[in-house]
Formats: structure tokens, C-alpha cells, sequence
């Protein structure tokens, strides 16, 4: 069993792929059952994209409420929706146009928005009109998924950015100065700490030593401070990301 008893070491990226689908499916199922809606947040990169492609597949979709799922975004890069780095470009095109959910439901950060102080702000009235909270109040995602930098990264919170001290906003915009594209939309820390459930997807062994500096908090690196207050927190990896780390839970 797991030294640690959220780390879940799968034996490859399919495995991790297969595992984290079916995590999905558990999460969405319980959700409308008890709450009446499944309220996800989608992360970019390759990792994630691996799991949205096995999700779109009928032995798995075929057990969601497509049409009790509302869908969000952890973050964003400043480029248009039909851009090869937008987040969400990947996550259409490998998931929610294979699958039935309501256009109304999916909601997409506006990278391209010529100002993106201005789109972070409408993107926090989205998330509390969509969750009704009201001022003050936290939306609660059922699942959120995140991916790992090499740096420890996670989102668009990157070390050193002033946005990791940010504890009013639930959305910010950010300047990644080192990044390809460096402005960037996020969720912030109690949004994420406010969830349900968050799983974190880590392949590759060129994300080793990270896996390890975050999972022992030797470091306070930004994905070492996503700690849900009242969730379950669980990192999904294959055996490359976890092999610097003790070995957890195998599948």
C-alpha cells in the first residue's frame, strides 16, 4: 500500500489514463446523485490529454450525466479558442465534442481578451453565477484536475508569482515571463483548496524529482500548497513521475 495515502503510482501512461477516467466517472456519479449536478475542472497539457481521450470513449462516457455536467477550465493561455496552446481547443477536441454535453454548460476562459484583468474578473462572475455562491463564498468543485510543471507549476501559478499570495480573487491573470506565451489566466489557490477533490496527473520520468519535492513539501513550491481544506486530494502518476518517490499504491 501507499506510504503516502493519496499517491496512486499507476504502471504506465495508459494505466494512469484508464485510472483517472474511471476516477471521473466515480466523481460525476456521485455528484448528481447526491447533489443533482457534477461540477468539473479541466486541465491543459499532455498528461491530461491522454485522460480526456479515454473519458470520450463509450465504456466510460457513457456512464456520465452529460447533461448534468458543468465544465470549467484551471487555467488559460492569452490566444484565441482555436489556437494549437489553447487549453481549451485540446479539451474539445479530444473530449467534450465527442460527448453530449450542453454547450451552455462549458466554460471556456477568454484568453484572447485584449485585456485580461478585465477577463479574469468575468470569469470569477461566470464561476459564482454558474455555482451561486455569493459574495465572500467559494465555489466548490466536485473534480478538479490539475497537471505538474517541472518547475512546480501547477495551473498557471507559477513559483514567485505575486498570484500565490492571492486569497480574494478566485480568478487572476498572470505574467509568466520565461513562458512562450507569458500571459496567462488562472484559478487561484481557494479555489482550488476549496474543492471536493483534486488530482493531480504527472507522466514522465522528466517529472521525477519534482513528484518527489512536492509530495516531501521540502519545498514550497506551488503545487505543494494545493491542500483542498475540506477534500480529497490525490496525485495520479506512472512509474517514471514516481520513481524518485516511495512507491504508493501500484495498478
Amino acid at each position: 500500500m501507499a506510504s503516502d495515502p493519496n499517491l496512486i503510482v499507476c504502471a504506465d501512461p495508459d494505466a494512469l489514463a484508464e485510472t483517472a477516467a474511471q476516477l471521473i466517472v466515480d466523481a460525476a456519479t456521485e455528484a448528481v446523485t447526491e447533489r443533482g449536478r457534477f461540477m468539473m475542472c479541466l486541465a491543459g497539457g499532455e498528461t491530461p490529454r491522454a485522460t480526456y481521450a479515454r473519458l470520450a470513449l463509450a465504456a466510460y462516457s457513457e456512464r456520465v450525466r452529460w447533461d448534468r455536467t458543468w465544465v470549467f477550465f484551471g487555467d488559460e493561455r492569452a490566444v484565441p479558442p482555436d489556437h494549437p496552446e489553447s487549453n481549451y481547443r485540446m479539451a474539445y477536441e479530444t473530449l467534450l465534442s465527442r460527448v453530449p454535453v450542453p454547450p451552455e454548460q462549458i466554460f471556456r476562459m477568454h484568453g484572447e481578451h485584449a485585456d485580461s484583468d478585465s477577463a479574469a474578473a468575468a470569469y470569477a462572475v461566470a464561476l459564482a453565477e454558474a455555482f451561486g455562491t455569493r459574495r465572500g463564498e467559494l465555489p466548490r468543485f466536485d473534480a478538479v484536475l490539475l497537471g505538474l510543471g517541472v518547475d512546480g507549476h501547477t495551473a498557471s501559478l507559477f513559483p514567485g508569482s505575486p498570484v500565490l499570495r492571492e486569497v480574494f480573487r478566485t480568478v487572476a491573470a498572470v505574467h509568466v515571463a520565461a513562458a512562450q506565451i507569458p500571459q496567462r489566466l488562472t484559478l487561484t489557490f481557494p479555489v482550488l483548496n476549496a474543492a471536493a477533490r483534486v488530482v493531480f496527473l504527472v507522466a514522465g520520468a522528466e517529472k521525477a524529482k519534482i513528484v518527489r519535492a512536492v509530495l516531501s513539501e521540502q519545498a514550497l513550491l506551488p503545487a505543494a500548497l494545493v491542500r483542498p481544506t475540506d477534500g480529497e486530494l490525490v496525485w495520479l502518476t506512472d512509474r517514471a513521475a514516481a520513481g524518485l518517490h516511495p512507491v504508493g499504491e501500484v495498478r
